[in-house]
């Protein structure tokens, strides 16, 4: 995991993901599942690519079940999109980047209106 996505727990959840001024993409991810694996180089390109329209995180919910629990996880990939701390859209499974970057922009879109 490089220094773009940032790694949540249960402890900095709060501040990370809910307090976030910009909105939150959240990875639930777990190292045994292949999918999650592949997923992983789409969304550091994308926490690279576009540091001041999203902020991308990973949570392992193998290390985290609360926060699994929480947003009734239950097939992994699953991308939580999150704003002004609420969850606003979901991806579930391996998606491609530019149906991520169209979510991304949709949350922007509603910002403008």
């Amino acid at each position: 995991m490089s220094d773009l996505v940032s790694k949540i727990t249960d402890k900095n959840f709060q501040t990370e993901v809910l307090e976030s001024k910009i909105p939150v993409l959240v990875d639930f991810w777990a190292d045994w599942c292949g999918p999650c694996l592949a997923l992983a180089p789409v969304l550091e390109q994308i926490a690279k690519e576009h540091p001041e329209k999203i902020k991308v995180c990973k949570v392992n919910v193998e290390e985290n079940p609360q926060l699994a629990a929480k947003f009734n996880i239950r097939n992994i990939p699953f991308l939580a999109f999150v704003k002004d701390g609420q969850k606003v859209a979901e991806l579930v499974g391996n998606q491609p980047k530019k149906v991520i970057l169209n979510q991304i922009e949709a949350l922007h879109d509603s910002e403008a209106n």
